[in-house]
């Protein structure tokens, strides 16, 4: 069969959204977990990635968690929220940016996005800072950054803490800082969605050496076994409140086989964003659709690709379109102010000019390393054909 003919029937199969990462050598690390017989959490592969994002991001301690959910839980407890406390984040994000304040009895403050970058939009957060406020949550969408010199300005002026969902922001940067090390926290997700994957996991990142001990405690379900396990006591007790956030080290094992090649699947997805974003350009310039903007002095990685519709019904045929292509698209988040638990346990602060609006046009295409550009050009060959 000629080349020519095997890309033709590659275009016929389906396109999936999404292809979780994997590298050879996870299946080989994994064997070497079940041969050690530590398959448990803090083993050798969760140290080895824990130092690696130390080394990499600069932070002071970096903890593996089994998702970033937890590790966001993590720190709304080392943030000592407390109930009635208030959170300022986006309505735009997924609902574990919110849940995890919620389950402290803190009230999630959401405020209006960027029609360019939907992140937070950094201009509406001081005026809805009260009495009560005790955090910040910016959430960097698609893997670029929020404007966080302006955030942590407002941050200082009101001694608050700031707790970054960098759930998409692994290998990103905002003026050379690696996102999740800027605020008080980070968290990273490794979930299969994501740009490196355990199936499911998390990181929780730690700028002031001050708070490593609290979170190691917390982490080992209220015990300072972490310290025993480091021979720096004779034995472990339970020191405080806590819970179990630990991935088994298999987990562990399986994403240090892709940091190993970090870089390389890190290219290889900014040239899959590159080329969809070449392909799709003379329809932006033809007000087509509308393309993402990376700001000034941000550094995305390549986590997803979306286009913007006209609105909610074009979205929908597009989607329709392409899935009728063999391509499978996606919208993304529901705002969370429009959310049953949304109405229930927070409020929106401000008007809602764009959250809902741009939402409703967001289509994401498919994005995963292993995607081949020959698979982009056919998407963006029916993207065009769509449109034209």
């Amino acid at each position: 069969m000629t080349d020519r003919k095997k890309g033709v029937r590659r275009m016929r199969e389906k396109i999936n959204f999404n292809v979780p990462p994997y590298v050879e050598k996870a299946a080989e690390y994994i064997q070497e977990c079940v041969k050690n017989q530590k398959i448990c959490g803090d083993g050798p592969f969760t140290k080895r990635c824990s130092e690696w994002f130390e080394q990499r991001t600069g932070t002071a301690k970096c903890l593996l968690t089994t998702s970033c959910t937890h590790a966001t839980e993590l720190a709304a407890l080392l943030a000592d929220i407390q109930p009635g406390d208030e959170v300022i984040m986006p309505a735009y994000t997924f609902v574990s940016t919110a849940d995890a304040f919620v389950l402290r009895g803190a009230v999630p403050v959401f405020v209006d996005i960027r029609p360019d970058t939907m992140n937070i939009d950094e201009k509406l957060i001081e005026a809805a800072v009260t009495e009560r406020t005790k955090a910040i949550v910016p959430v960097h969408y698609a893997g670029v950054s929020c404007e966080m010199d302006t955030i942590m300005e407002i941050a200082a002026r009101h001694d608050l803490i700031v707790i970054e969902d960098a759930a998409q922001g692994v290998m990103a940067s905002y003026k050379g800082k690696a996102l999740g090390t800027i605020g008080d926290f980070g968290c990273y997700s490794f979930h299969e969605t994501k740009n490196y994957s355990m199936g499911e996991g998390g990181a929780l990142l730690i700028k002031d050496e001050k708070n490593v001990e609290d979170a190691e405690i917390i982490r080992e379900k209220g015990t300072n076994r972490s310290k025993f396990y480091r021979g720096q006591i004779d034995k472990y007790t339970w020191i405080n409140f806590g819970s179990s956030y630990l991935p088994s080290d298999m987990n562990a094992a399986y994403l240090y086989a892709q940091l190993e090649i970090a870089d390389e699947i890190n290219e290889a997805r900014l040239a899959l964003w590159r080329r969809y974003y070449e392909n799709l350009k003379p329809l932006a310039e033809e007000g087509k659709l509308e393309l993402p903007v990376v700001p000034e002095g941000c550094v995305h990685n390549g986590h997803m690709f979306y286009v913007k519709a006209k609105d909610i019904e074009e979205r929908t045929a597009l989607i329709d379109y392409l899935k009728a292509g063999n391509i499978h698209s996606v919208f993304h988040y529901i705002p969370l102010h429009t959310a049953p638990a949304g109405i229930k346990f927070g409020r929106f602060h401000g008007e809602d000019r764009y959250t809902t609006r741009e939402s409703e046009r967001l289509v994401r295409l498919p994005m995963y390393y292993g995607l081949t550009l020959e698979q982009v050009d056919y998407i963006c060959g029916k993207v065009s054909e769509f449109y034209r």
